[in-house]
C-alpha cells in the first residue's frame, strides 16, 4: 500500500536525501585521498614519458566520466581524447597507437568492450591504466597501472544507480590532470591559450593593438575649439589627438568630452579659444604590445576612459576607450 505524504513532509524528505547523497558521495571522495600512494606516482610518470596522447575509455556512465578527464587533461596541458569503447571494437581503436596511454574506466572492472580492445591495445604497445572499483577485476588486473576508486556504497538509495562511483572516478581523474600540470610546469599564459574564448583567455590573450582603434580623430594645436569639436563628433571617440605641430607624430596632449565639459563651466564662450588652451596635456599612453587588461588597470587607476596607444618610440598609433575593451570582453 502507497504511503501518501503532504508537500511539507515531500520537501523535507527531499531535502534529507539532497543532503545523504551529498555526504556519502564527499565521504567517497575523501576516502580516495588515502588510498593515493605508488600506484598514483606511476600513473603520473607513465603519462609523462609517453611519447604518445592519452586516451580515455569507458561506457554508460563511466563513458560520461572518461569523456569528462579526457577533456580535462586537454585543457591543462596533457593531449588526450575520447574514445568510446562500443565504437572503439567496431574500428575507433584505428586512433590508438603504440605511443598512447590508455585510461580505461570501469567501476566493475568487467566490461566487455573494454575487455576486448585491452589486449589488442597491449599487443600494438601501448600502455593501460585502468581505473576501476574492482581490485581483483580482470581490467585492473590487466592494467600496466591500477588506480583503485572504489567506494563503499552507492548514494542511490537502491544502492545500484552509479553515483557515488561515479564521483570518485571523475575526481580521481582530477586529481591525475591537476598532477601532471603541475609536474608540466603548466601555467596561467599556457591555460589561457587552450581557453582562448575563456575569461582568463582574453586577459591574458589580447592586446592593445588587438582592440585599439587606428583612425585617431586628432588637431594641431593652434586649431581653435570647435575644430576640434568636429574632429572629436566625426571620430565617434569622445576625444580628439592635439599635435605639437603637422610633422611631429608624438602626442602633445588630448581634447575629451571632459576638458570640454570643463572648459564651458570656466570660459563659457569657447570659439574663439585654441585647444591647446583647454586640452590635457601629457596624456596617458599605453604600448601597443601590452596586453589590454593592463590598460583597463591603467584606466582604473588614473580614473579616465580614453588612452592613447603608442609604439616604442613614442609615435601614435592609435587610440582606445573603456568602451573598446567592454566590447572585447576584457572588462
Amino acid at each position: 500500500m502507497s504511503q501518501t505524504f503532504s508537500t511539507a513532509d515531500r520537501s523535507d524528505l527531499a531535502l534529507a536525501m539532497g543532503r545523504r547523497v551529498l555526504e556519502i558521495e564527499a565521504a567517497a571522495v575523501a576516502a580516495l585521498a588515502h588510498r593515493l600512494g605508488d600506484e598514483f606516482k606511476a600513473a603520473v610518470e607513465l603519462i609523462l614519458e609517453t611519447h604518445g596522447r592519452v586516451i580515455v575509455s569507458g561506457l554508460g556512465k563511466s563513458g560520461h566520466v572518461a569523456r569528462k578527464i579526457a577533456a580535462t587533461l586537454a585543457s591543462t596541458g596533457t593531449p588526450a581524447y575520447f574514445v568510446h569503447a562500443a565504437e572503439a571494437v567496431h574500428g575507433d581503436l584505428g586512433m590508438i597507437t603504440r605511443d598512447d596511454v590508455l585510461i580505461a574506466l570501469s567501476n566493475s572492472g568487467e566490461n566487455d568492450e573494454l575487455l576486448t580492445i585491452v589486449p589488442l591495445v597491449k599487443r600494438l604497445g601501448g600502455r593501460l591504466i585502468a581505473i576501476t572499483g574492482n581490485a581483483t577485476s580482470s581490467l585492473a588486473q590487466a592494467a600496466d597501472v591500477h588506480l583503485d576508486a572504489h567506494v563503499d556504497q552507492e548514494a542511490c538509495p537502491l544502492n545500484l544507480a552509479p553515483t557515488a562511483s561515479t564521483t570518485a572516478a571523475l575526481a580521481l581523474g582530477d586529481a591525475l590532470a591537476v598532477a601532471l600540470l603541475d609536474a608540466r610546469g603548466f601555467g596561467e599564459e599556457d591555460f589561457a591559450r587552450s581557453h582562448p574564448g575563456g575569461t582568463l583567455g582574453r586577459k591574458l590573450l589580447t592586446h592593445v593593438s588587438d582592440v585599439m582603434q587606428i583612425n585617431v580623430p586628432s588637431v594641431i594645436m593652434t586649431q581653435l575649439v570647435p575644430a576640434a569639436l568636429s574632429a572629436m563628433t566625426q571620430g565617434g571617440m569622445g576625444m580628439v589627438v592635439v599635435y605639437a605641430d603637422a610633422t611631429n607624430a608624438t602626442p602633445f596632449g588630448i581634447f575629451t568630452d571632459g576638458d570640454l565639459r570643463r572648459a564651458m563651466a570656466r570660459l563659457g564662450d569657447l570659439r574663439t579659444i585654441a585647444v591647446s588652451d583647454v586640452m590635457t596635456p601629457n596624456p596617458r599612453s599605453i604600448e601597443a604590445r601590452r596586453l589590454a587588461v593592463e590598460a583597463v588597470e591603467m584606466m582604473e587607476m588614473h580614473k579616465v576612459n580614453q588612452l592613447v596607444v603608442v609604439d616604442d618610440q613614442g609615435k601614435l598609433c592609435g587610440a582606445l576607450n573603456m568602451h573598446d575593451l567592454f566590447r572585447a570582453k576584457v572588462v
